[in-house]
Order: structure tokens, then sequence, then C-alpha cells
């Protein structure tokens, strides 16, 4: 990917956008539409945000002409296990040809195949992969990202995956949130005796893993963690400052979403299976929730319905998922297409929770919308209108990427 100079550390003008989609609950509608717009950048934020006939004669030294484009925030994407190695197409085949999910891990295969395929991988091995993913996806238009931990289970790979996401993070164009994942599935090692899995997981994990992340998520589930593991990983994690994010209910009604209520975690996420009473909990606590299409479309299985969610007032936060085994998807337009066509949601809904709803999962303020103090990371659609991303699922439709005022990925 190819990155240019242009706005970098200069006022910049953004002029001729056809539809400027702002989230700024000041203006009208969900998404806040402004026509015919202009936007103002300075020093990688926004200064200003209106219709282009309100601009001031020189009121950026650099422009960029868009020409009657959409522009829309930068999609953030709040749940990836963006960090593994091998590949697991061969398991992806054997579900279609109608084996289970619980018969191909009792054969080897699952969480614990990527497990053997990362811990084997070195840093570089690991970073180059990962590399090319992100640049995939801030090609298509997300300019942050959550990564999480938990292809290692064992203190050194689970600090070597933070540390690569670390570098990522420095090295790249995209923003990285960085999440300690210890506790995504009790390693094989470990199964006769998951006590000692927790203690390590509390005493030698997370001294030596928790400087390098931002959040402890903990996947409360069926057959994975109950909800007394759980808390017990939460409250290690807020011993070092680490603020909660749950997998919660994906594969049953566990009670992980009320659980995340309860400690005041910033997100549950999955939420295949979720009762009204949880629902209401998470609204109440503010605990936002991320849904991810792209498990139910690679897996076959139903869609999670958002509805209760957001008339209940809840945050909700779509994401990719991106992992090797249930979800090998990187791109959030994509994702927009499916909670539209598949979840039911409107496109503006679908579009809110792709960017701002993503920032707010992630406790990012700065980010998520076009405003007057926002971070100044923008999506330039080649279309008229942000209505074509789930009429055009299968196009690619990002022109261009504006990266805190710097335009990225742009053509030589």
């Amino acid at each position: 990917m190819s990155t240019t100079s242009e706005g970098s550390g200069d006022r910049l003008l953004i002029r001729g956008i056809g539809q400027l989609v702002t989230n700024d609950p000041h203006r009208q509608g969900l998404l806040g539409v402004v026509d015919d717009a202009a936007v103002i950048v300075n020093d990688g934020k926004i200064e200003w945000v209106g219709p282009e006939r309100e601009l001031s004669e020189a009121d950026g030294r650099l422009e960029i002409d868009v020409e009657g484009r959409a522009v829309l925030p930068g999609f953030v994407d709040s749940h990836t296990h963006l960090l593994f190695a091998g590949d697991r197409s061969d398991e992806f085949g054997r579900r279609l040809r109608g084996e289970s999910y619980e018969e191909i891990m009792g054969a080897g295969g699952g969480i614990m195949a990527t497990v053997a395929a990362t811990r084997a991988a070195t840093a570089d091995d690991l970073y180059a992969m990962s590399v090319d993913r992100l640049n995939r996806m801030v090609d298509s238009g997300t300019t942050t990202v959550e990564i999480k931990s938990g292809y290692g289970l064992e203190v050194s790979t689970e600090r070597r995956l933070l540390e690569v996401a670390d570098h990522l993070g420095r090295d790249l164009v995209i923003d990285v949130t960085p999440t300690f994942l210890g506790a995504h599935v009790v390693p094989t090692e470990y199964q006769s005796r998951r006590d000692d899995y927790i203690d390590l997981i509390e005493s030698e994990m997370l001294p030596v893993c928790a400087p390098l992340a931002q959040f402890c998520d903990v996947f409360c589930d069926d057959g994975v963690f109950t909800l007394d593991e759980a808390r017990r990983v939460i409250a290690a994690g807020k011993r070092h400052g680490l603020t909660s994010r749950l997998h919660a209910n994906q594969s049953a009604g566990s009670g992980g979403a009320g659980l995340a209520a309860e400690v005041g975690a910033a997100s549950a996420d999955h939420l295949d299976h979720v009762s009204p009473g949880e629902i209401s909990a998470m609204a109440a606590a503010g605990t936002a929730a991320v849904l991810l299409p792209g498990v139910s479309l690679s897996m076959r299985l139903p869609f999670p319905d958002p509805a209760a969610l957001l008339d209940a007032g809840v945050t909700v936060a779509i994401a990719t998922d991106a992992n090797p085994g249930t979800s090998f998807v990187l791109t959030m337009p994509f994702v927009v297409a499916l909670a539209c066509l598949e979840m039911r949601m409107s496109v503006e809904q679908a579009v809110w929770s792709a960017t701002r709803g993503g920032a707010l999962s992630l406790q990012l303020a700065d980010r998520g919308w076009i405003g007057s103090g926002a971070l100044a990371d923008l999506v330039v659609l080649e279309a008229d209108s942000y209505l074509h991303l789930p009429y055009r699922p299968d196009s690619d439709l990002v022109s261009s990427v504006i990266k805190r005022g710097t335009r990225v990925g742009v053509p030589s």
C-alpha cells in the first residue's frame, strides 16, 4: 500500500462531497447527512464541517475534490482475531460436507489447530501475515481495528501476539486497539486441570501481557469458560488496569451478556442468544453489543437479531470477527451488506454501527463521526450515496481513504 503526504500535518480542504455522513447527533437523522458538503482538516483532526456554499476563501491550503462522491467516517472494526498462523480451509470444507464443529474439534481441529500453528510461528512470520491482512482492511475503509491475542494460550506466545499487535499499530497507518484474550479456550494440556490454567492467566500471563493491552476479553459460553471462571479472569484483568469485554451467548443463553452488564464491560460480543433481561441490563450498564454476521454466514447459522437491542437503546456495533476458522472476513463494507440483507438492519443503522457504534464499543470518543475535534478518518466511496454499500455488495466501492488527514492507498 502506498501512502502520500497529502494533507499530513497541513490544513486540508476536502470539497465536492455529494453526500457526507457525519454521525453527528446534533444534525438531523441518525447519520447526520450533509449534502453538497465540505470538510476542513487541521493537523489530523476535523476543524469544520458544513455545506460547501458556506466556505470562505482560502479555507484550506491543500485541497482534495472528491467530485460528488459520498464520504463517511472510517470504519471501526471492533472485534477481530487477526493475529494467527495456519489455515483451516480443510476444516471449512468438512463443515460444508456435514461434519459438526464439535466433531472437527474432537479430531484436532478448531481453535487448537490455530493455536498449534501460531505457537510455531515467529514474530516476523506473524507480522508479515498480518500486514497483508491489515492492508486489505485499510483498502476497504477500515481506519481503526481491534486485535485480540488468544491463539497462544501460553505465556510466551500470548505476549508475542500482543508485541506484534503493538508493532503493527506503530508501523502502519491503521490504528490498533489491542485486547488480551488468554481466556479464549482452555488449552488441551489443561483440560483436566482448568483451575491451573486460570491460575496461569492470573499469575503469569496478565503481568506480562497487560502492559501491551487495553482490554481483557473472556469467552464466556457453553463449553468454554463458566460464569465463575470468567469473573475470576475479569477481576484479574481489572487489577492490571484492563477494561473488560466478553465473548458472550454465542452458542446458547449462557448468561455471559448478563455478566458483561454486571461487571460494566465495554461490550458483549456475538449475542446470538440473548434474553430480554440481559438486554435491559446491558442498556442500563452502558455495555455495547458487538454483532458478528460473518460468523453466521460462514457457519450457516441463524443471524443475530439486533431489533430488541436497538429498541432498548443498547449501542450496537458490527464487526468482521476476522479469524481463520469461523469468519475469514476482512472487509467492513461486506459486513454492512450482511447486516442489512441478513440481520434486517436499515442501511442507516448498519453504517452507524460499523463506524460510530464500533468506536463507542472500544471507548474511542474521537472517531466514528465527522465533526469539530474528531480524528480526520474518512472513507470516500466510488458512489454518490452510502446506500450503495448494501445495494452493491460485491463491488469494491472504496475510492480512497483519509487517515488522520492523510490520504492513503492512493495509486501512484
